[in-house]
């Protein structure tokens, strides 16, 4: 006899993962918000910024489990680099908000012409290639919306490529990962697995033949 085990996913913690998607959006619209003057930059403003990457952690991880049955190498692949550049990104978010409002422009210049600059330039391009990478293998495995998936994907470039976008490209390319980030937050939870407790703790047995008289 061949037994097969399932394990399935916990439905709290896809839950709590798609709320943190939810927090993403919020945290972009004001970092959007923040940036085209319609609420003034303040200590709240600067300290909340890069929660908006660490909640887009979880995000990934959330949408990575519930299609990881389905997905192979490749989704795997996209998230393990948007997980590690949203990582980098954190940093990044805590230079432009923390440090570099408190210090002369030529100092700011001086310190992106050097290896910060390199790393920031790094972290731009990985999360760019596994936003890309991961969305396509959303777009292959899933079902989840597609406009969704263009719209987290399109709303990328400008983000990550910052330095050759126009300030309004940058501000529009955050409402349209906060926006994409809510749809796919609201897909999460209505895809959570229909598995109750004692399911999970059950191993479907299956006979390998059966042997008749």
């Amino acid at each position: 006899m061949s037994s097969k085990i399932e394990v399935p996913l916990p439905a709290a913690l896809i839950r709590i993962l798609a709320y943190a998607g939810f927090i993403t959006t919020a945290i972009l619209l004001v970092n959007a918000a923040k940036r085209a003057g319609i609420i003034p930059t303040s200590p709240f403003t600067q300290l909340v910024a890069p929660i908006a990457q660490i909640a887009a952690i979880g995000l990934v991880i959330g949408l990575y489990l519930l299609i990881s049955r389905k997905a192979g190498t490749l989704a795997a692949f996209g998230a393990v680099i948007s997980v590690t550049s949203l990582a980098g990104l954190v940093g990044v978010e805590f230079v432009l908000n923390l440090v570099f409002p408190y210090i002369g422009q030529d100092v700011v210049a001086v310190l992106r012409s050097g290896p910060l600059g390199i790393a920031l330039t790094v972290v731009s391009m990985l999360f760019l290639l596994g936003t890309v990478i991961f969305m396509l293998s959303l777009w292959r495995t899933s079902d989840v919306p597609k406009g969704a998936i263009i719209l987290y994907m399109a709303s990328s470039f400008p983000i990550a490529l910052r330095t050759v976008f126009p300030e309004t490209a940058l501000q529009l390319g955050l409402v349209g990962l906060a926006v994409a980030a809510a749809f796919l937050a609201t897909w999460m939870l209505r895809n959570i697995p229909r598995t109750t407790a004692a399911d999970g703790i059950k191993a479907r047995v299956q006979p390998a033949a059966v042997i008749t008289p």
